[in-house]
């Protein structure tokens, strides 16, 4: 019989036989590995551990302390999540929403209202069938079978799905009799799943993980009351729109219907603008508006888009950019690698930012600076500025909700805007789109398209962006006076084409090859829409182009 021989992790050096299943190798080699492992990687490609060996190479381990790993656990942790339900509550409808306070906030339909009670049998029937280390299978059918199954199953949602699907194997995941289909990779067993907690909240229930950074500890919970309700306020926009899940967005595609679908997208997006604009004009101690959000969120746009609302209630706004207020780069913070940390707030000018603004608040004419980016240092050319009669400030920066920004501007005179692209759009029920891929994707055709960067080279920032939003801005958004939910229904039917020109490019031997992978087998289950239907003041101009308010 054939041998295989395998480098573990670059060290020790064994031979098994071939077509070995790779969960046997992971258990037989690493018994004492403390932490889930539920992927391996051979010769450089992430497998599923039901795969078996057939080359000689490296072996690698993947657990839950990387980026892949984590996602695989916590895909795995929501099948056994689906399983329970089902198996407690057969004729249960269970959705998978959005992220919250570092977990998965869902709803469970069914025949009563869900309960405490029924989160905590729940709960415990997880733990029966983590305990019995139950094998997940991945089985491959016809796309006409699944429907079947599905059909049987009752689940409209991922009937819906494939239906647009051009593939005519399908891979579902099977556990104990139960099927799914779900979107990337699971892990081999039930047993692995060693650290999780669900708990009610109101109208559903929290699915609890640790993160790839500590993933021995389950977060302690912050509630989010503001976020929560911004999701709850898309949700019922879905219910508007009628479009519940990617499905249902590409029906509207392909009868024609996504034209009115965009403008009624738009439509929303302008009353909230104009809703916020009301509150601002209403507050009449509001003499500085903030706003601050992740890459990616369109605050530019939105901040013009405000600015129009706020003069149809007779006030003038005053743009100010926080750019020019950086410290001159010799004096820039450094991060703990040594490099230039231009996402903390001491990389900009406090004092002579609270100065300025406080004297512009008092009526006083104020010549502001301008920061050569290529020089690295700040310039004064002259520019001056006074807010006139009924004016407003506006400033637009990742800092604007830190009350270390403005310390020196009593809090009455502030108003704070929290804008980010929360997506309440899922594939089908049980694989939601989280919020960062939208935005990621968004970043990729802005930076490929406007700024000179490829694909991969976003998607190698990315980490880092992600870390210093972390920092700098979620954990503020709270602070908010109001928040804005900047995506758009049927904006990755616009995006698509530009993303996966992009990421079809990027090699194999790339870091962020998977990533590019996953994003583009992602963005593959969506119809495409033409940019002209786009309007030119929406937000999605900011990342395609052709908006009425800048150059792009």
């Amino acid at each position: 019989m054939d041998k295989i021989i395998l480098k573990l992790n670059g060290e020790n050096t064994i031979e098994v036989k071939k077509g070995t299943i790779l969960a046997d190798i992971v258990k037989q080699n690493y018994k004492n590995h403390k932490l889930p492992v539920v992927l391996a990687k051979v010769n450089g490609k992430y497998k599923e551990l039901t795969e078996t060996i057939n080359e000689n190479g490296d072996f690698e381990i993947i657990d839950i302390s990387t980026n892949i790993g984590m996602r695989t656990y916590i895909r795995t942790l929501q099948f056994v999540l689906i399983k329970a339900v089902l198996d407690l509550y057969p004729e249960a409808k269970i959705t998978i929403e959005h992220s919250l306070s570092k977990g998965l906030f869902g709803e469970i339909e069914k025949n009563t209202t869900l309960s405490y009670e029924d989160i905590e049998n729940i709960k415990i029937k997880m733990k029966e069938i983590i305990n019995k280390d139950l094998p997940i299978k991945k089985v491959s059918v016809s796309k006409d079978e699944a429907i079947k199954i599905f059909e049987k199953y009752n689940m409209e949602d991922k009937i819906r799905l494939l239906k647009h699907v051009s593939l005519q194997k399908i891979n579902l995941y099977e556990l104990d009799g139960r099927y799914d289909y779900f979107y990337g990779s699971m892990a081999y067993s039930t047993g692995v799943l060693k650290y999780f907690d669900l708990m009610f909240y109101y109208p559903g229930f929290i699915l609890r993980y640790p993160s790839e950074e500590n993933p021995e500890i389950i977060p302690e919970f912050v509630e989010y009351k503001k976020l929560f309700k911004i999701f709850y306020e898309t949700e019922q926009w879905g219910n508007i729109l009628k479009v519940a899940d990617v499905g249902s967005l590409n029906d509207k595609v392909e009868n024609g219907d996504i034209i009115n679908i965009i403008h009624v997208a738009e439509a929303l997006h302008e009353k909230k603008i104009a809703y916020i604009a009301d509150m601002i004009y209403e507050r009449k101690s509001s003499q500085l508006v903030l706003i601050a959000g992740p890459s990616s969120s369109g605050k530019t746009t939105f901040a013009r888009r405000l600015g129009i609302q706020l003069r149809v209630n007779g006030l003038y706004p005053i743009p100010i950019s926080l750019d020019d207020y950086f410290v001159d780069r010799e004096h820039t913070p450094k991060d703990e690698n040594g490099n230039y940390d231009f996402e903390s707030i001491y990389a900009l000018d406090l004092e002579l930012f609270n100065k300025h603004i406080n004297a512009l608040l008092k009526g006083e004419e104020v010549e502001i600076p301008t920061f050569n980016f290529k020089k690295g240092m700040r310039e004064w050319n002259g520019q001056k500025i006074k807010l006139p009669k009924n004016g407003i400030l506006i400033v637009e920066g990742i800092h604007g909700l830190n009350e270390m920004l403005t310390s020196a501007i009593p809090k009455e005179n502030k108003f704070k805007i929290y804008i980010s692209a929360l997506t309440q759009l899922n594939l089908d029920n049980h694989n939601r789109i989280a919020t960062t891929d939208v935005r990621i994707i968004r970043r990729m055709v802005r930076d490929y398209l406007s700024r000179g960067y490829s694909g991969e080279e976003t998607l190698k920032m990315w980490p880092s962006i992600r870390r210093g939003e972390e920092k700098n801005i979620f954990v503020f958004q709270e602070q908010a006076d109001v928040m804005f939910n900047s995506t758009l229904v049927y904006e990755l039917c616009v995006l698509k084409k530009y993303a996966i020109e992009e990421l079809s490019k990027i090699k194999e031997d790339s870091p962020v090859y998977y990533e590019a992978l996953r994003l583009k087998s992602f963005l593959n289950f969506f119809k495409e829409v033409s940019t002209e239907y786009v309007p030119s003041n929406s937000i999605l101009r900011e990342f395609i182009g052709g908006s009425v308010f800048y150059k792009y």
